[in-house]
Formats: C-alpha cells, sequence, structure tokens
C-alpha cells in the first residue's frame, strides 16, 4: 500500500510518499481501506516534532479518517467486513489502509459522504463536547469563536448556531468573513495578523461594541496576542474556552476572572472520548441528527491525493485554509 511517512521529525517537504506492507489486523482490530482524511493543524506539528503526541518511527499523519472495513481480528464485535466506519485514531490516516482499535471508530451513516466523514470527527466532536460539557451554552447567548474561518472553527459557528446562539466570527480577512455569515455568523470581526497594545485594546473595545456589551462565551483557536483582548469584552459570568494556540500560548491575567467572576475553561475533547464514551456518543448522535436535519453541513474547502498529502499539511502551516481540507484515496 501506498502512505506518506515520517521516518524523523522534520519540515512537512522532507517526509514523502512510500510503499509499505499492506497491515493486518491484531486482537481487537479493524483493518479499514481508508477513502479519506481529514487534515488538521496538529499534523503541521506532528511531523515536525512539535506536538505533545510523539509516534514512534515511522508513522504516517492523519488522526481523521473513514472508509471501509476490508477485515477484523479475533474480540472484535461492533464491526464486520464491508461496514462503513469513520473514527479519530491518533495517527496513521495518510495511508491506503490502516490497523486501528475498535474503540477509535464508530459506524458511518449513509447519509454522510467519506470526504465529510474525513473531516467530522475531531472538529466536530471537539465542539459539541466544549459547546454543552463544558461551556454549557444556552440558547440566546452570544459567542465570540476566535480563529472562525478555519475547519474547526466553521464547525463551531455551525453548531453554536444550531444550538440557538448569537455567533459572532473572528477571522483575519474578508474573505473568510464571507465564508462565516455564509455558514450562519450573525455578526464578524476583522482582527489583524500583528496585535500590538492598541490593536489589542481596539479589538477589545470592538468585541463590546458589536455584541453589545460583552459576550458570554468565547471559543479561541487562536491564542496569543489575541486572547487577552478578548477575554477583556468577557461578561460577567463568562466562560472562556480554550480550543488551541495557533498563534502562541497567552499568559493571562487571573486577576480579570476576579473581576468578572469568569472562567477559563479547557477542552480537549480527545481525552474526553476516551474517558466518557457514552457522553460522547451521545454527543455523535446528536450531530448526525444536526446533519440529516439540515442544521450543520461540513464544509470541505479542497481534496488533495495522497500524493499531494505533503501540500495538503503544508496549507493549514501556511495558513491558507478556509473550511477543512481532506486527502482523498478514492
Amino acid at each position: 500500500m501506498k502512505a506518506f511517512v515520517c521516518k524523523e521529525f522534520g519540515p512537512i517537504e522532507s517526509h514523502g510518499i512510500e510503499e509499505l506492507p499492506d497491515p493486518v489486523a491484531g486482537d481487537g482490530q479493524v483493518v479499514v481501506d481508508i477513502k479519506a482524511t481529514g487534515i488538521s493543524f496538529p499534523d503541521v506539528l506532528i511531523v515536525q516534532g512539535l506536538y505533545q503526541f510523539k509516534p514512534p518511527f515511522p508513522f504516517s499523519p492523519g488522526s481523521e479518517i473513514s472508509g471501509i472495513v476490508s477485515s477484523v481480528g479475533s474480540g472484535v464485535s461492533q464491526f464486520k467486513e464491508g461496514d462503513r466506519v469513520m473514527g479519530n485514531v491518533g495517527s496513521g490516516g495518510l495511508a491506503e489502509k490502516g490497523a486501528f482499535f475498535e474503540p477509535q471508530l464508530m459506524p458511518l451513516p449513509e447519509t454522510m459522504d467519506f470526504q465529510i466523514a474525513a473531516g467530522f470527527p475531531l472538529n466536530y466532536g471537539t465542539t459539541i463536547h466544549g459547546l454543552k460539557q463544558r461551556a454549557e451554552l444556552k440558547p440566546d447567548e452570544t459567542i465570540l469563536i476566535l480563529g472562525a474561518g478555519g475547519g474547526l472553527g466553521i464547525t463551531a459557528v455551525q453548531v453554536a448556531k444550531a444550538m440557538g446562539a448569537k455567533v459572532i466570527a473572528g477571522v483575519s480577512s474578508e474573505d473568510k468573513l464571507e465564508l462565516c455569515k455564509k455558514e450562519g455568523a450573525d455578526e464578524g470581526i476583522l482582527y489583524p495578523r500583528e496585535m500590538d497594545r492598541d490593536a489589542q485594546k481596539k479589538f477589545s473595545n470592538d468585541i463590546k461594541e458589536i455584541s453589545g456589551g460583552g459576550v458570554d462565551v468565547i471559543y479561541d483557536i487562536v491564542g496569543g496576542d489575541y486572547a487577552e483582548p478578548s477575554l477583556r469584552a468577557i461578561k460577567r459570568h463568562g466562560r472562556y474556552l480554550v480550543i488551541g494556540f495557533t498563534a502562541g500560548i497567552p499568559k493571562m491575567p487571573l486577576n480579570l476572572t476576579l473581576l468578572k467572576e469568569c472562567q477559563i475553561i479547557g477542552v480537549f475533547w480527545g481525552q474526553f472520548a476516551g474517558l466518557d464514551r457514552e457522553i460522547n456518543k451521545k454527543n455523535f448522535a446528536e450531530l448526525f441528527q444536526m446533519h440529516v436535519d439540515g442544521k450543520i453541513n461540513p464544509f470541505v474547502s479542497e481534496a488533495y491525493p495522497l500524493e499531494r498529502a505533503g501540500e495538503a499539511i503544508k496549507t493549514l502551516e501556511d495558513r491558507k485554509v478556509l473550511g477543512k481540507v481532506v486527502v482523498s484515496m478514492e
């Protein structure tokens, strides 16, 4: 089989396609003929050794997959040959086949195609867990989404809107703002690439003005210099969701949490999905129903062939992505 292989940590361009033996299902494992793999920001980091999870060499990045079961190992009870599946598998997705443990996979509804499914687990799983279990987002509350124009941000726009919230999209360009409004955002705020103190103050004031006095929830994928001015625009009893750090890990002034009686809340869907499997299963049942009802519509901006997997990852490193990028093996 063909796979995008990382033999040692290095720049994205230093890795490439190789021929590897087909995997064999071990005890409790399922071999999947992979049809599509979602690309996410951790893939940018993991091949360079910059991610907290470091698989043993050689490995293929790609944590989100969809495909068809081709064989099952002993002890597997949920799946059989020919089943359509999707899942968040950690790594190994940028290959034509993969052997994964049964709990890493879930049935793929017939209403969803392989490319959409490949961009679904991590982004939508993170978002619904963050908004339901961590923020306890209520209808008619106002949410600010930082980094709203990317794959994860678009899911937050859609799910928050489906939950009845007023959505403000924080983005860095007009084309991203246009996309977010098309996907359901009520309002939008443009922020500059570089944030000096004057720009931070203006950004905070803009949030307060457009939200009518502040926001109830902040969904922050960006971090960096954008975090503190956003926190300054949160309402009393607001909830600040820590999702990611594409602009760096911020240092937050904790006196603001005292003054506003607000919360800074971590969201780690991968851990949640492993420890609270039944709640995670219910979350996905709700997401699948939202999709059937047309309340969420996963947006795949571009599909690359496996031979161009490195290029697909590079688009995320260069911040060129609108929506979700996938690699398709079909």
